[in-house]
């Protein structure tokens, strides 16, 4: 299979998908690897490493999606990308079709083969190739809520960890799976009051076993979430429903309790945003006020840390992406039910439910 990297465009995206010792694991079984130029040198690896495992550079985009039976990016195609997909291609990328219309329409005018990262999903519903990233992003968002908290940033002025003989800040977090997680354990390890919450009793339980006393658990319910919000420093947003939008758990309503200079982090921008507030926002204007609330919604947090982030994501991906090019997807996805339940958009038709549900499209159901 002719397998296409292509540099990633969307703004400050400094991931590849692809390093060069993944290209060697593909090349050695006989496919062929074309890699933009450049595509790699934020993360770290120059295009010589991927020439000297066997991979080809080309120079430009159009060319690497012209030659390439199977694209694998890092981030969903952006417009200026919409044209370059065709018919029959497989787009192996994180998509989060739920979270953008013209995205979703266009790959469906495109006729590709998509295979959405955030819902390969095993059977004890986790999602191996979003952990990675998950991970990466719920250590971030303490670290750039804790940055933003700073007064010539915007925010309160307050030191996360507080000083002897001065309170620590509040952190709360919404939603206790890998992000909350992560980010509850970050901010717990600079000596922060965090709460953390979700729906779920028995996370709630092995949290409150595993998690330094600093971090106090609270059963999620809109009552709790805004006496929480009443009094916190940093808020940090991290919900998710696989392929679906992210549900708006905390309302505009809710600001006007707040304190002014509150930093809250939005972590499931990606799926659409868990704050009624929220909308994308970029690496190079990540914040912007509402109601006196700055609110970070940079929609790929992991783009900032890419040698870290690149490493990790290609951990995760190269397996599967190693059986759709051995196998062909239809083949790959038949054997092995997590590829299944990545594919999103297939030849035209919208094969995962949440998606379809999304944007009021026909759901068609999958037969391989």
């Amino acid at each position: 299979m002719i397998i296409g990297i292509p540099k990633e465009i969307k703004n400050n995206e400094n991931r590849v998908a692809l390093t060069p010792s993944g290209a060697q694991e593909l090349t050695k079984r006989g496919h062929k690897v074309y890699v933009q130029a450049t595509a790699g040198v934020n993360s770290g690896f120059a295009d010589d490493a991927y020439k000297a495992v066997g991979a080809e550079i080309l120079p430009t985009i159009e060319e690497v999606y012209a030659a390439a039976d199977m694209i694998i990016k890092v981030k969903e195609p952006i417009a200026p990308e919409y044209k370059l997909v065709r018919a029959g291609q497989i787009i192996f990328t994180y998509l989060h079709f739920a979270s953008s219309e013209p995205l979703t329409r266009a790959m469906i005018d495109s006729g590709a083969i998509c295979c959405a990262y955030e819902t390969v999903e095993r059977e004890d519903h986790s999602l191996p190739l979003l952990i990675p990233m998950s991970e990466v992003a719920g250590r971030m968002s303490t670290q750039e809520g804790r940055y933003f908290l700073e007064k010539p940033r915007g925010g309160k002025g307050k030191l996360l960890g507080g000083v002897p003989g001065v309170k620590p800040a509040r952190v709360f977090v919404i939603g206790a799976g890998v992000v909350g997680t992560a980010a509850a354990r970050t901010a717990a390890g600079t000596g922060a009051d965090v709460t953390i919450c979700d729906v779920s009793l028995r996370r709630l339980t092995y949290l409150a076993d595993v998690m330094p006393k600093n971090v106090k658990t609270l059963m999620s319910s809109e009552y709790n979430i805004r006496e929480e919000l009443k009094r916190a420093d940093l808020v940090i947003g991290s919900v998710l429903i696989p392929g679906a939008k992210a549900p708006k758990l905390v309302t505009r309503d809710m600001l006007k309790d707040m304190e002014p200079g509150t930093v809250m982090v939005d972590v499931a921008i990606d799926q659409g945003g868990c704050f009624e507030t929220s909308r994308p926002t970029t690496h190079e204007d990540p914040v912007y006020y509402v109601d006196g609330i700055l609110h970070y919604c940079v929609a790929n947090i992991p783009g900032a840390v890419p040698y870290t982030s690149t490493l990790a994501l290609t951990n995760a991906t190269l397996p599967y992406a190693i059986q759709l090019a051995d196998k062909g997807w239809r083949r790959a996805c038949k054997e092995n039910r997590e590829l299944e339940r990545g594919l999103n958009i297939v030849e035209g038709k919208v094969v995962y439910k949440s998606v379809a549900e999304a944007w009021g499209l026909p759901y068609v159901p999958l037969t391989l």
